[in-house]
């Protein structure tokens, strides 16, 4: 297969009027379809169960995105299974076959854009550049994980050897569950998803309970490029009824997880254990959170520096593992860093995602009382000088809110509280920011803002996270250029949208024949 070159998705310029039209024109052509009921899919079948979830818009909760049948564990063995069985089919189909599925949903999605877009704003609230920025990522996965399955399908290097043939290649894995999260709905379950699915694997796909209906849109969309029956099971479900269920199961190989520490470590936990008739060790592939940073140099254009660290902080209200929920500033410039910080804080518009107000709402009424919680407990540990309550609205609205003069171990500078909520820390040198930047259990993302060549390389050697970005904002990793995981409890840095990836689904093969 001849493949042109890899190639990101250029985001959609929403100042164009063409591209404002055919978003409106799309809002309002998905604004018919919600409300709709959606089944699980397993081996094809669509299966309706009495018990229902319903997904609503968290910008304006009287409206019903979709209504999705959740499965119990007689499902969740079925599911299991049929990918069990449907994967000694699957394994043996050409890698190039695979990778066109890849490229045909990629072409059609690329198509359809806007109608994407507008699911993402109705079910998790995101702005309309997010939402674009979400859907490019998606076509980016598929784009590059198909590549990735080609080059690795080819001859690879060995050192030659006189008198024999020998030959490496990458062998599928199994059955894997893959648990997305609601935060990229589209990107992350996709790339996590077709990751597994063309190197050759079969997959149970438990989408994330907040966001079922951009995954059923999803296997929608596979289903129509000629997926095979079974490839892609579509299982959504409760946590505690089915999850553990699928986790455990000996025939389950492997468990790609995005979201929480705490779930993340539960998975790590229990697949360690070896279920009756299992006979592998389960991998896991683990994305678990961050508390991330930008660091402030006396030396930083101070401008850049807090129009990034406000960028960090408060794209898609914080919902991002990503996101600079903590600003570290050196003492020299920290005074001005912090009003410019709170002028632009302020300056941000809270409204409905569907009129493209830049900041929207959090996800449901569980993230909205421990954020709000959260805020009380940081004003406790410093000053509060910008936001620092609900927003008004329909929905789940949070002021983008600033905390001054934090101390380096105070609870909202360690804790994770994916919202709207920003620390600010002063430090004393440059060292000391990168010892404060250190001071976490975390290891995802990092920014530095300096202009001295020994402090960002210094910076390069010290700073302990997965994805460090000088000068520019921790958020916004793109495929094939910022390959994407993180250290620590940030999980097994399986490096998303990098070279490395498709061999955490893949397993080494040598067949050495004597001439």
């Amino acid at each position: 297969m001849t493949v042109t070159q890899y190639r990101n998705e250029p985001f959609t310029d929403f100042t164009v009027e063409a591209n404002k039209t055919a978003m409106l024109q799309a809002l309002e052509k998905v604004k018919q379809e919600l409300g709709q009921s959606y089944p699980l899919i397993i081996n094809g079948e669509k299966i309706t169960t009495d018990r229902k979830s319903t997904s609503i818009n968290p910008g304006m909760v009287d409206q019903v995105v979709g209504v999705v049948a959740q499965a119990d564990r007689e499902l969740a063995d079925k599911a299991i299974m049929t990918a069990y069985t449907k994967f000694n089919e699957w394994r043996l189909v050409d890698p190039a076959v695979r990778a066109g599925y890849l490229f045909k949903a990629s072409a059609i999605m690329r198509r359809q854009k806007f109608e994407y877009c507008a699911w993402l704003v109705y079910e998790v609230g995101k702005n309309w550049a997010e939402a674009d920025a979400d859907v490019a990522e998606a076509i980016d996965f598929l784009e590059f994980y198909a590549r990735e399955m080609l080059r690795l399908n080819e001859p690879q290097p060995l050192v030659p050897y006189e008198g024999e043939d020998n030959r490496l290649t990458y062998i599928p894995l199994g059955v894997g569950v893959v648990i997305p999260p609601w935060n990229f709905p589209l990107a992350i379950m996709a790339g996590m998803t077709t990751a597994a699915i063309v190197s050759g694997n079969t997959v149970v796909l438990k989408p994330a309970s907040t966001s079922p209906i951009i995954a059923a849109k999803f296997v929608q969309l596979m289903e129509e490029v000629g997926l095979p029956a079974g490839v892609l099971n579509f299982l959504p479900g409760s946590g505690s009824e089915i999850g553990d269920y699928i986790v455990d199961h000996p025939k389950t190989r492997f468990v790609s997880f995005t979201g929480s520490r705490d779930v993340g470590l539960r998975i790590n936990e229990r697949i360690a254990k070896t279920a009756e008739g299992q006979i592998w060790i389960k991998r896991l592939v683990a994305e678990m959170g961050g508390k991330d940073a930008v660091v402030v140099d006396a030396s930083a254009n101070v401008e850049e520096a807090a129009t990034a660290i406000v960028a960090s902080a408060f794209g898609f209200q914080g919902q991002k593992c990503s996101a600079g929920s903590r600003a570290i500033i050196h003492r020299d410039v920290y005074d001005e860093v912090l009003q410019r910080v709170v002028l632009k804080t302020n300056a941000l518009r809270v409204g409905l995602p569907e009129n493209n107000d830049p900041i929207g709402p959090v996800i449901d009424d569980k993230a909205y009382n421990k954020i709000l919680e959260y805020i009380e407990i940081g004003k406790s540990e410093g000053v509060l000088v910008a936001g620092g309550d609900k927003a008004a609205g329909n929905g789940y609205y949070i002021q983008p809110t600033v905390i001054a003069d934090v101390a380096e171990n105070a609870r909202i500078m360690l804790e994770e509280i994916f919202g709207p909520v920003l620390a600010v820390c002063k430090a004393d040198s440059f060292e000391h920011a990168i010892d404060i930047f250190n001071n976490t259990e975390y290891g995802l993302t990092g920014a530095v803002f300096s202009s001295d060549r020994e402090h960002l390389e210094y910076a390069r050697q010290h700073m302990h996270c997965g994805n460090l970005y000088f000068n520019r904002k921790c958020t916004g990793a793109l495929v094939g250029v910022h390959p994407f995981g993180g250290f620590n409890m940030s999980g097994t840095d399986s490096k998303a949208g990098g070279r490395d990836y498709l061999l955490l689904f893949t397993q080494a093969k040598l067949v050495s024949e004597k001439l």
